[in-house]
C-alpha cells in the first residue's frame, strides 16, 4: 500500500471541498487535514485561487469565505517547490499535480479528473477519486 501520510489534491477537488464541505471531496479534505500532510505548490495554489475567484462561484461562496478557506489551506499544507518538469498527462495543465506529488514524495493524488486517473499508479503514487480515498481512510480507521 502507498504511503498515506503525504497527499496531493487537485484543484477541482479542493474547489468542491471549499464550496461543499459536506460533499465527498470535502470529507476527503477534512480527513486528510486531520491526520496527513497535504502538499501544495505555488502553481497549484494559484489555480485553486483563480478558479474560486470566478464569478460563477460567487453564488456558492462569498469573497470573505473564499479568502478564509484559502488562508486556512495555506496554513494547513506543506509547501513544495517541484524541480522536475513532467509531461505525462494528456492534459498538460494537469502535469503540475504530478510534479507536486513526485517532488513531495506523495503516496496519493486525489482527483476526479480522468486525465489524471488514467495514469494510476504514477511512479508509485496512487491516483484515486475522493470517494475511494475516503473509503480507504474509513477502512484503515476501522482496523
Amino acid at each position: 500500500m502507498a504511503d498515506l501520510s503525504r497527499v496531493v489534491f487537485d484543484s477541482s477537488v479542493l474547489v468542491s471541498a471549499a464550496i461543499f464541505p459536506k460533499s465527498t471531496p470535502g470529507l476527503a479534505l477534512a480527513a486528510a487535514l486531520a491526520e496527513r500532510s497535504i502538499l501544495l505548490s505555488a502553481p497549484t495554489l494559484r489555480e485553486v485561487t483563480e478558479v474560486l475567484e470566478r464569478p460563477k462561484f460567487e453564488r456558492y461562496m462569498t469573497a470573505d469565505a473564499r479568502d478564509r478557506f484559502l488562508e486556512a489551506l495555506i496554513r494547513a499544507t506543506t509547501p513544495i517547490e517541484p524541480l522536475e518538469a513532467i509531461c505525462a498527462c494528456r492534459d498538460p495543465k494537469d502535469n503540475k499535480f504530478l510534479e507536486l506529488a513526485v517532488a513531495g514524495s506523495a503516496g496519493y493524488l486525489i482527483s476526479g479528473d480522468d486525465d489524471l486517473l488514467v495514469l494510476n499508479p504514477f511512479r508509485g503514487i496512487q491516483i484515486v477519486p475522493p470517494a475511494e480515498f475516503v473509503e480507504l481512510l474509513d477502512h484503515l480507521g476501522s482496523n
